[in-house]
């Protein structure tokens, strides 16, 4: 099984991910795709690779809420950064749109011009797009179509609308534990099946409450619980979504058998 979207750069990770790795490999995960949304990040995500090369895979991107952070300058600084690091990358993502984040047409109109450069360098690259979409559906569809975009990945996707497009271009989606309390998720999983699925977590945010209330940090383990219910939702066995899923990642992403 594989960990097809989570952040291992991030500062919850920062006192103990050697630890929660091996707690990873002790639950058979196979491997960890992490995404760097944000440039400022980049370094650390490449000594994490390098310090779990073969268990850690990485995507690179700017996450479209931090939209207003950087200047163009600073977007093609990056782009020649990640151009340089060709050899270290899977994918470039996660990029996209997000509509819940930033409401200003102003500023959505330039998430999706910065969304069409970030299309651009990964066919440059020959690299798969991993995309944020929220509460951006319609028009996450119609760039990807327009740019004609094959090698996507729909991370946590939760357009449930336009399942027949994203079925008719064949690209995937990932499940994460959202699906545990979201009718829509599963609704999505029995419209697209089992071919184009891949499991996520999004760590560390989407880890589990505690009785009080409070949020727990996400952990690439919590892979089990989409794997549980997309069993449940399909009529499978936990066994066969688990290993499918994680068969679906390697193709999808080329990583070593």
């Amino acid at each position: 099984m594989i960990d097809s979207h989570c952040h291992l750069e991030q500062p919850q990770f920062f006192g103990d991910l050697d630890t929660v790795i091996e707690r990873c490999k002790k639950a058979g995960i196979k491997a960890l795709i992490s995404s760097c949304p944000d440039p400022r990040d980049f370094q650390r995500s490449l000594d994490i690779l390098k310090q779990h090369k073969g268990y850690v895979f990485l995507a690179a991107g700017l996450h479209p809420e931090y939209i207003k952070d950087f200047q163009q300058k600073d977007i093609d600084e990056f782009f020649s950064i990640l151009r340089e690091n060709r050899d270290k990358l899977i994918a470039v993502g996660e990029v996209g749109l997000d509509y819940f984040w930033v409401k200003e047409e102003e500023w959505r109109a330039k998430q999706k011009e910065l969304f069409i450069q970030f299309i651009e360098l990964a066919e440059e690259l020959k690299l798969p797009l991993m995309v944020h979409s929220r509460d951006s559906y319609p028009d996450i569809v119609k760039i990807l179509e327009a740019e004609d975009v094959r090698r996507a990945h729909l991370h946590l996707w939760g357009g449930k609308d336009e399942m027949e497009d994203v079925k008719r271009n064949g690209w995937h989606i990932s499940v994460g534990p959202i699906i545990a309390t979201s009718k829509t998720h599963r609704k999505i999983v029995k419209s697209i099946g089992m071919e184009k699925i891949m499991l996520e977590t999004d760590s560390p945010w989407f880890g589990e409450r505690t009785p009080e209330g409070k949020r727990l940090r996400g952990e690439p383990t919590n892979i089990k619980i989409p794997a549980e219910k997309i069993a449940q939702e399909l009529n499978l066995s936990f066994e066969e979504v688990w290993k499918k899923c994680g068969k679906n990642a390697i193709n999808f992403y080329n990583l070593p058998k």
